[in-house]
Formats: C-alpha cells, structure tokens, sequence
C-alpha cells in the first residue's frame, strides 16, 4: 500500500504530466491556427527561393534627348538569407570576389535585420562569374544574378545636377530617408537622382525557383516582371554645357600659371523667360561612376581631402558675398524710395565724408556720376551715399524680393539659403550694435551679406525679363523608355516682384554700359549681340577675393542669363568675365548670329 508520502509524489507528478500535457496542446493550438502561415512559408522557404528583380532605372536625357545618364548590363553576387554560414563556404567565396572573409561576415552582420537575400559584391567581372557558375553546388545560399546598373558615359559632364547612385544603407531605411525601401537597393545619393528617385527608380518584380537540398534549381514559376522607371529629360543645353566645362577649366589653369591660385569656380545659364537651366557647371568635379559600385577608400580620400571640395554643388550651396554685383538691389531701394534721380549726379572724392576711411579700391576718384556711370564704372563711393540715403533695413528688404535671404526653390537638394545683411544678423554673430560703416559694406554687397550663384541668375532674370520671378528648374519633363513625354512636374508660375517698371528699365540701362567703352567689361562689345553685365569683386577672409561677372542677352530681347565665380580669382572682369564671354559665344554661335568653326570645317571637309 502506498503510505500517504508516496500519495503526494504521486499527485505532485500527475500534476506536472498534466500541466506539461496542457502546454504541449496550447503549443499545437497556437502553431495550427494562429501561426501556420508563418511555419508555411519558412517550409516552403525551403524550397522555395524568392529573389528579387531590379527595375531599370530611368533614363536622364539632355535638352535634345541625348542620354546623361544609362543603364549596362551586370552581374551581382547574393547570399540567400540562413541561421549560420560554413565557414569554409565564406572562404571559398572571399576567394573568388578577392575580398577578405570578415568583409563578407560583417556585410552578413549589418544585413542579419532583413530578410532579403544580401548583396555581397557587385559589378563582377567575367572570371568571378565563371568561377561562382563552377563551385555553385558548393555554395547552395550563393545566388548570381543580372542587373542594370548605372552608368554616366559622360563622367563628369554635368556631375553636380546628374548626382550619383549607391546602394541604401541600413541607416537610411532605419531614418526613414527611403522608407520602405528593400535592403540591397539602388537609390540616388545626390543631385537629379536623389531628388526623382521615386520616379526614376521604377518597381522591382519578383522570380520565384524550387530549389533541392543542394541549392540546384528544379522548378521555375512565373516571374512578376519589373517595372522600369520613368526617365528624366532635361532643360540642359549639351553644347553650351560642354563649352563651359572645357573652357573653364582651361581658364583656371590659365590664372594658376600666372600665380593667382584660382582652383575653383561656379557657373549657371539660365533662361530669363521661364527659370529653364540652359548649364549648371561646378569646377572641379569628379567621376559619378566611383560611386554606384561603391567608391574605394583611394578614391574616396582623394575626392574627399581636396581642398577644392569637388563634391560640393557650388552653384546652390557655395555662400558668397555678392559684391558689386549687389549694387543692383542697392540702387532699386533708392528709386524706388524716391532717394536718387537717374540722372542725379553725386561727387565721388574717393572717400565717403562720414566715413572717410572708406572709399574706391586703390583710392581711385570717379568725380561726378550718375547712376549709369556709378553703376558701369562699379564705383563704390556713389553706392556708399545710395546706401546712407535708403539704409540697412530697405536693402534688406529690396534684397528679400529679389530672392536673397531664401532657397529658389530648384528641383535639386542641398541650396543653401544664404545670408541678408541686417542689423539682427550682425548682434546674433557678433553681439556688437550696427554702425554706419556696416550699411555702406552692406550697400557694395560685402559685410555680412551672402548669396549663392543661383540666387545671383534668379535676381539678374528677374531684371531682365522687365521685373517677374520665376522659380529655376532642372526638368522639362519625365518620358518612358522610349523617351516618349509622359508628363511634366508641376511648376509655379512666375510672381511679379514688388518694384516698378521704371527701376527695372533704369538698372537694365545701367548694366547696358557696364559693357560698352568705359565700363568695366567693355571688351563684351566684340560680340555681335549687345549684352548687359556686371563686375564684381567679393572680399575673402581665407585669401584672395573671389571675382564675379553676372550678365544678359541680348539686351532688347534677353533670352539667358549667366552667372560665374571663380573663387579666389581676384577682380571679376578678368577672372569670371572671359567665362560668361565664352558662354555667350556658345548661345550666340547656335543662334546663328556668329559663325560657328566646327560647321564651318564640316562644309570645308564634307
């Protein structure tokens, strides 16, 4: 007989069976109905391999519809996603793509959140393809798979509006900056490709395979095929684009050589009647196509430690002062103010009386001038007494409707907004009270005032056009594969800006001597169409001054815009003019108004 110790054992068993048998129910339970759609899919997965397949990416083409940016055909390496890789697998594949095994365990780390195969190594090469074919039923997780991949064939011809492509990051899904974006995409890092990439990237597909214990595929299904993405075509024009690049960068070398360490410089043509970008050039570049692979670290610090910063879009993010190129907003404020006649003359003794230590570069003395002649000759005397008469919180307001002071609002990331003069400005940098030599510098465009080279093109169309605004733009319109319109981005209409017509026709008059004889620019007389500019020099606390040239033509009918600098170049007629003056060369030479030598020596040579 069991005695009542032995009872209790018992008891206490059973219950134990009874609740372990209770336990083992609700697990069968909760695995059949509640969770059988997951265990399907990790049995199917089994034997069932998803991968996906990469939507070609759209196409970006120039204004006549030649391409900038491509897609070739390619090859990339995956590993199918497994709770453990053999280490001997990892070595065998480090071999063949001639990488390092933690490489490919750390690629394995940084991806172990997804659940897409990972992407170990693009671009291979013929001999890495043959040998992965050779060794795959060694390397069942191992998937070779074709791809389009990016390719510039113009290198570095528009760079900085192009951008470039690269895979996504872990931190960028995780960011939410390419929400919902699968590990393992190609997306746009900057520029055109950045800004479209939901456009251009198009819509992957999917091809699902059985696969046997080996990884050998046995069965194929139907694919779901890609959607390729819509391409981009552009507002640029290729030949003055090229024109300015080649030319550019001979001038540099041009000023190096003569011991003016001019390295760098930003230029932008633009169609005063609508915003179109006709050429956005940012010197010195680089090549787009290191990067859609993933750049090496050689190349990376030699992009990355030149002190010229090639990465930067110096057009939209590079912060100026304006220089004389500033007098313009500086002399609308005293029209419209009612501060200054047209033909009101004021004496330039070389120096301003209340601020006598201040005056022209190299003390020069322009005598009597009107604005015409104040403004061809670029005298800062003249602007210092329009800048007492309107002071420093007019020219910031004159300057704010030109544009300054805000982005243009272009379809491309990363403007900066740049900087109006103001007396707040100056008390939050400096913490020091504002004088009246602050507003005379603030009246020649130095000081605290700073700008961007677009903003510079957006006021000078402004000008041009009699007085409207319009918003710069990059893309005329998205087209398929084709290359066929399928549609335009929307684009605000121009806003007319708050200043008469009658200023608008003085300063056009002004900037009109600017390049005939006796102002700053006059050798801009030798082309055949007249064309309104102006000079600028803007100081730098880092070295030399920068130059700037901003100009217009023709001058009776405007039909571009053209804004350089060139940093550390010294006066802007002789370091940004010749730019702007090969610029016009170019537009005047398709226009037909000039000859043209390279169809002149294609009739010579039929």
């Amino acid at each position: 007989m069991l005695n009542k110790k032995n009872i209790a054992r018992f008891h206490i068993m059973l219950g134990v069976c009874f609740f372990l048998l209770l336990f083992l129910l609700g697990r069968m339970v909760q695995m059949q109905m509640f969770s059988g759609d997951y265990y399907l899919e990790k049995s199917e997965g089994n034997r069932l391999r998803k991968t996906r397949i990469i939507a070609p990416r759209g196409l970006i083409y120039d204004g006549d519809g030649n391409e900038l940016a491509r897609n070739i055909p390619g090859y990339v390496v995956l590993l199918q996603k497994q709770n453990k890789y053999a280490d001997e697998m990892i070595r065998n594949l480090a071999g063949i793509l001639n990488m390092q095994e933690e490489e490919i365990k750390k690629i394995i780390k940084d991806n172990s959140q997804f659940g897409e195969p990972m992407v170990i190594k693009r671009n291979l090469t013929m001999e890495e393809i043959t040998k992965i074919e050779e060794q795959k039923r060694n390397m069942p997780s191992v998937i070779l798979q074709p791809v389009p991949m990016r390719n510039y064939p113009k290198k570095e011809f528009l760079v900085h509006a192009l951008g470039y492509v690269g895979e996504v990051s872990s931190y960028e899904i995780e960011q939410g900056i390419f929400k919902d974006t699968p590990e393992g995409s190609i997306v746009g890092k900057a520029g055109l490709e950045k800004y479209y990439d939901k456009v251009l990237r198009g819509e992957d597909g999917a091809h699902l395979e059985e696969v046997d214990s080996s990884g050998a595929v046995v069965k194929n299904y139907e694919p779901k095929q890609p959607v390729p993405g819509r391409g981009l075509k552009l507002t640029i024009d290729s030949r003055l684009q090229n024109a300015l690049e080649d030319f550019a960068v001979k001038h540099l070398y041009s000023l190096q050589r003569n011991g003016i360490n001019a390295r760098a410089a930003a230029v932008v043509a633009m169609d005063p009647r609508n915003g179109a970008i006709k050429a956005m050039l940012s010197c010195p570049g680089y090549d787009p196509n290191l990067f859609v692979n993933g750049i090496s670290t050689k190349d990376w610090n030699r992009i990355n430690n030149d002190t010229a910063y090639p990465l930067n879009n110096k057009v939209i993010s590079g912060e100026y002062p304006p220089g004389s190129t500033f007098k313009i907003v500086t002399g609308t404020a005293a029209f419209e103010l009612n501060k200054v006649g047209f033909n009101e003359p004021i004496l330039d003794r070389g120096f301003h009386p209340l601020v006598p230590t201040m005056g022209n570069a190299g003390g020069e003395v322009l005598g009597w001038l009107t604005f015409e002649t104040g403004l061809a000759m670029s005298d800062n005397v003249y602007f210092y007494e329009l800048g007492y008469r309107v002071g420093i919180d007019n020219i910031g307001k004159y300057a704010r409707i030109y544009g300054f002071g805000e982005r243009t609002g272009i379809d491309i990331g990363g403007e900066s907004k740049g900087l109006v003069a103001s007396k707040a400005v100056k008390k939050e940098i400096w913490n020091e009270d504002w004088r009246l030599g602050d507003t005379f510098n603030a009246a020649i465009g130095q000081g605290f005032n700073l700008t961007t080279p677009l903003q510079l093109a957006v006021m000078l169309s402004t000008v041009a056009n009699g007085g409207t605004k319009y918003k710069p733009y990059l893309v005329d319109s998205f087209v398929d594969q084709e290359g066929k319109v399928t549609g335009k981005p929307e684009r605000d209409a121009g806003k007319k800006i708050d200043v008469s017509q009658k200023t608008i026709d003085y300063i056009r008059i002004a900037m009109a001597a600017t390049t005939r004889e006796g102002g700053t620019a006059a050798y801009f007389s030798a082309l055949p169409k007249p064309i309104a500019g102006k000079t600028g020099t803007a100081e730098n606390s880092m070295g030399r001054d920068h130059g700037l040239f901003v100009a217009y033509g023709p001058v009776d009918n405007p039909e571009l815009v053209v804004v350089c600098i060139v940093e550390q170049g010294g006066f802007g007629s002789t370091a940004a003019g010749p730019i702007v003056y090969r610029a016009f060369e170019e537009f005047f030479r398709e226009k037909g108004w000039m000859p043209d030598p390279v169809k002149e020596k294609e009739q010579d040579n039929p």
